[in-house]
């Protein structure tokens, strides 16, 4: 009989086949799982660009879920209106701005050193023609910036600017981020990130992050606030390997351009020194008590000498005080002020540096990113990489000058004349290459602030909303731990005075004038649509403001900003069908566009749905439990349901949940003084006043509180500073008419007594 043969496997065939066999199956269930999630819808693209077509072109426009990828989708940031042709025209240069919030223009990217940097080439060769596309976006970082030049490659772009560098510790994969992993290696980050290319990928994280503590981190976005209590100390080990992955991201984003045939303009980061002090310091952790005792005796000795402006004798004891605790930031920064105080600009530059490096809550790019650039750019100059000096370039007045307030609006967004003086070097470092184009005859000089101003509708309507939107950032932590932050607010509030009292009737029609003159240059520009909506709106022409609206939502069809703001607008002229529908179709756009709920929320206040306008409140509050302003909308819809004491409750949960909620101690502080509660209404009214020094009502009903309380003399002044602010205000006129009759009585009979 015949005995069947049986095959024999060697060793390294059941290996093979013992790690094959499980690869291939989970293969097939990866491919099947894949295949399912987007059959039914699941997931997002993972661009930063997607296809669109508009006015029956073919289009690109940028992803509002492309920060899905790198954030918690609570705190996922989205790029800014962005459209492009997929195809560059004939003619055009392209060149792409890669980098972060203060690349992009933040808080207005309108104004952004993009928008000048367009304005200025334009002017400077008229026979060519410029497209300047901004791929920079909040709060990303170089481990970002990395997939969209990869993507960007594929656009003809003609040159690149990269602007990058903040954000490397507290972005994504930072040092001491907030947004999950901190410091992994590069090869970690890219693994992760290239999951969740896959409807997999995002399945599996996203059901990592269901079954993760609900306190490991925010839930919501607050800005720099999230990273409060998040300090990092100076020498954390987790440092150096941020050093080394942005130096890794930025070999690999200048090679993907060089093979893309793209020269790159590669810029330093500046920031604020001067006038920026650390954020948060700490000691060295073997600090003894005896050490520590007499660092705060020479720090107290120092700033009271600093305050009476004594430098000469502070700047030594700041100096000491540095040698004993090295690593306290704020001691640098103490130095700094007395040394530039002194004339000594090399050592106050030296030691605002200081300050900035050792910053326990790094949102400054430091010495150690910069000379990574430097070095890069070093290393590729003779591959078509040109460096730029951010900081040589804003400080124009001269070598000794420091970087300060007159480029930045608090510690690294640009102001416009930074955006515009950091726009100028880098078109100068393009000019050489376009000199020798075909079309490239250029003008003699560069088109002056002034001018680039009026082509991008920039005017004090905006200067001031742009003042607003840093004054509410920082009055909220961490800025409010600062050195001399009761000065800023003060500084800022200033500010905003001076460009109130520019901001006068007559020169409304003036104003109106360069708008209109830069819309007839260039009509579809959306930024300038946005800008002129923002002026009307400032002046009171509601109908003209959401018209602009109209063009933008024409113009950028498929963003929600533009069906957003116009419904806003409708609900403020009392059109709320209108209002509704449009805001609707802004939420349906962007589900995530939880303000939206706000907005509905009024709309059904103003149509005396109360309790619909309640049930928009508590959806929002469900979505933004820490929101101080969901709280202060309902008090006023419980007010007007006249459950006074609920409104007064309300009232405090939006102080406590937001304590730089002006508007909130306002109306508590009225509320209060209703109710004779005098010293606690005085408190509330002296709350808005340190928050919004120009608030002219909260003076006058400090006035009001204070007088009443018979303290005639700080009311006077309170009455004072109501007319200084406001001239107009008739009853501030009579409350001091009345205590000057009082005062100048030859013999004053009692008080005068205070409706």
């Amino acid at each position: 009989m015949i005995q069947p043969i049986t095959p024999h496997l060697t060793l390294g065939r059941k290996v093979f086949f013992a790690l094959t066999l499980p690869t291939l199956l989970l293969l097939v269930v990866f491919a099947i799982l894949e295949l399912t999630l987007r059959f039914s819808g699941y997931g997002y693209p993972t661009t930063f660009f997607v296809p669109a077509q508009i006015d029956g072109q073919s289009m690109l426009v940028e992803n509002p879920r492309f920060g899905l990828r790198f954030f918690p989708p609570a705190l996922a940031r989205s790029p800014a209106p962005t459209v492009m042709r997929k195809e560059k025209p004939v003619g055009v240069y392209r060149i792409f701005l890669f980098g972060e919030s203060a690349a992009m223009g933040d808080p207005r990217p309108a104004y952004g050193m993009g928008r000048y940097l367009e304005a200025l080439l334009s002017d400077r060769f008229p026979e060519m023609q410029f497209e300047v596309i901004c791929v920079a976006m909040t709060a990303i970082n170089s481990h970002v910036v990395l997939p969209i030049a990869h993507e960007v490659s594929q656009y003809q772009g003609d040159l690149w600017v990269i602007y990058m560098g903040n954000n490397e510790m507290v972005g994504p994969f930072g040092a001491n981020t907030v947004f999950g992993m901190q410091a992994p290696k590069t090869i970690t980050v890219r693994a992760l990130l290239a999951l969740q290319r896959t409807r997999t990928g995002q399945w599996l994280v996203a059901a990592a992050r269901r079954f993760r503590d609900g306190t490991a981190g925010p839930t919501e976005w607050s800005g720099a606030k999230m990273f409060s209590e998040n300090h990092l100390r100076p020498n954390d080990p987790k440092k150096e390997q941020v050093y080394a992955n942005f130096s890794r991201n930025l070999e690999d984003i200048i090679e993907v351009g060089i093979d893309a045939h793209v020269p790159i303009v590669l810029s330093s980061v500046a920031s604020n020194l001067k006038d920026f002090p650390p954020l948060a310091s700490q000691h060295v952790p073997d600090l003894t008590p005896q050490d520590h005792a007499a660092w705060t005796n020479l720090m107290q000795r120092g700033t009271k000498l600093a305050e009476e402006k004594h430098w000469s004798e502070a700047s030594p004891l700041f100096q000491q005080a540095a040698k004993l605790s090295p690593q306290f930031a704020e001691t640098y920064f103490r130095l700094g002020e007395s040394l530039l105080a002194l004339t000594n600009a090399d050592a106050a530059r030296k030691n605002f540096q200081s300050a900035r490096d050792l910053d326990a809550l790094p949102f400054r790019a430091d010495s150690r990113l910069n000379s990574i650039i430097s070095e890069t750019a070093q290393r590729f100059a003779n591959r078509g990489v040109r460096k730029v000096d951010s900081e040589k370039a804003l400080n124009q007045e001269g070598a000794a000058s420091i970087s300060g307030n007159e480029s930045f609006l608090e510690h690294v967004h640009l102001t416009t004349t930074g955006n515009y003086r950091l726009a100028r070097s880098l078109a100068a470092q393009i000019t050489e290459s376009l000199s020798s184009a075909p079309n490239g005859r250029q003008k003699p000089i560069w088109l002056q602030q002034e001018m680039c101003d009026q082509r991008l509708g920039f005017t004090d309507w905006n200067r001031y909303s742009i003042m607003e939107e840093i004054l509410r950032r920082v009055a909220e932590p961490p800025f409010t731990e600062q050195t001399h932050h009761i000065d800023r607010i003060r500084q800022i509030s200033l500010a905003l005075s001076e460009i109130k009292e520019r901001m006068h009737p007559r020169t409304f029609l003036d104003t109106r004038f360069i708008y209109e003159e830069a819309l007839k240059l260039r009509p579809r520009d959306y930024w300038l649509h946005e800008n002129f909506a923002e002026f009307l709106e400032a002046t009171g022409e509601l109908p003209a403001a959401a018209l602009e609206w109209e063009k933008v939502r024409d113009l950028l069809p498929l963003h929600h900003l533009g069906y957003f703001q116009g419904g806003r607008l409708l609900a403020r002229q009392k059109r709320y069908p209108e209002a509704r529908l449009l805001i609707e179709s802004a939420l349906h756009m962007r589900p995530d566009l939880d303000e939206a709920y706000y907005e509905l929320g009024q709309i059904a206040t103003g149509e005396g749905k109360l309790d619909e306008a309640l049930k928009d409140y508590a959806e929002l509050q469900r979505r933004h439990p820490r929101d101080g302003r969901v709280p202060l909308r309902r008090a006023d819809v419980l007010a007007m349901q006249g459950k006074r004491k609920e409104a007064i409750e309300s009232l405090r949960e939006a102080i406590r949940l937001r304590p730089s909620l002006y508007e909130a101690h306002y109306l508590l502080g009225v509320e209060l003084a209703v109710d004779e509660k005098l010293p606690e209404a005085q408190a509330e009214f002296e709350n808005v006043i340190r928050l919004r020094p120009d608030h002219a009502l909260a003076h006058l009903n400090l006035g009001v509180a204070l007088a009443r309380q018979r303290r005639l003399n700080d009311a006077f002044t309170q009455f004072q500073a109501t007319l200084q602010l406001d001239p107009e205000n008739q009853k501030a006129r009579q409350m001091l008419q009345m205590l000057e009759k009082w005062r100048n009585a030859a013999r004053p009979e009692s008080p005068p007594k205070i409706p």
